[in-house]
């Protein structure tokens, strides 16, 4: 495959694992209302993907073994912070939960600055300023104090940091190829969300029904399968800005199917806040003069 025609389709790629991840919540909340209560569905769903990719990820267990700790951590961590975003979804709304975890940037912005000593371009910087007056505006389009409001907004708060820390390790330590990777990743989400599932919700009463596994599996194998392996062979062949402005159809996703299935819909003030949050996200994946100061930083 030419160079066009790789950049074309890892193009395309990103533009349906956004607009995949935007109708998550959808598989996510079914689970929820067939027993499934609270972080159960994710641990049913990301358990069936850990199960699946299994075979092909054993294919690549020299990979694995060759990796260190540190990166498979990483790895791991940011199964964790996708666990908690999925798990947000059944206690909180999607749009919201979904500009939360988009507040990422920012958080990446800090990591480097404070912890690796990384460079901040002045755009950045009005990046992070931008996204956190977008964040307090968001969470206090109520009249109350710019804080998360439920278990659910919390949770996709702290997935988006979360993603941050392991999104710099994976990029600084991991050496995965997409499929051992996917496979380590479902297996940390699976890992957190049992943990969460036992300390928040009741144990299933029934055994699920047959669809109820078929939906789990399914949505393991498409979204922690297929679109995330899609996803990591993108992003080997995309500029991480492209990969960052194209990723964004999952928030427009999110936001319209959540308003016209589930009737959620944000105040003008959320909108505001969310606006604020996503041009955040647009001018920390600008291009910025490398420096020679920020060895590493994308």
């Amino acid at each position: 495959m030419d160079q066009a025609r790789a950049t074309f389709f890892a193009s395309g790629l990103a533009i349906a694992s956004g607009v995949l991840w935007g109708l998550y919540w959808l598989p996510v909340r079914t689970l929820a209302d067939a027993g499934l209560l609270g972080a159960w569905g994710t641990f049913a769903i990301t358990l069936g993907a850990a199960l699946l990719l299994g075979p092909f990820a054993y294919q690549y267990w020299q990979n694995i073994t060759a990796s260190s700790a540190i990166a498979l951590g990483a790895v791991a961590l940011g199964g964790s912070a996708f666990a908690l975003y999925s798990i947000g979804f059944v206690y909180g709304r999607v749009a919201i939960i979904v500009l939360l975890f988009f507040l990422t940037p920012v958080w990446s912005t800090l990591i480097g600055r404070y912890l690796f000593g990384w460079t901040t371009p002045p755009l950045r910087m009005w990046a992070i300023i931008i996204g956190l007056i977008g964040l307090a505006i968001m969470l206090s389009a109520d009249g109350t104090a710019p804080v998360p409001r439920n278990i659910g907004e919390w949770m996709g708060l702290a997935s988006g940091i979360m993603w941050s820390v392991a999104s710099t390790g994976m990029r600084t330590k991991s050496t995965l190829l997409p499929i051992p990777a996917a496979f380590v990743f479902a297996s940390g989400a699976a890992t957190t969300a049992l943990l969460i599932a036992l300390a928040l919700a009741p144990f299933p009463q029934q055994i699920p029904h047959m669809s109820t596994t078929i939906i789990a599996l399914g949505t393991g194998g498409i979204w922690w399968g297929l679109a995330m392996v899609g996803l990591m062979w993108a992003t080997l062949r995309l500029e991480p800005a492209r990969i960052g402005i194209l990723l964004m159809s999952e928030v427009l996703v999110g936001a319209a199917s959540a308003a016209i299935l589930a009737g959620e819909h944000l105040s003008w003030l959320e909108i505001l806040g969310g606006s604020f949050v996503l041009c955040a996200a647009l001018l920390e994946l600008w291009p910025t003069k490398p420096s020679s100061s920020a060895t590493g930083r994308a």
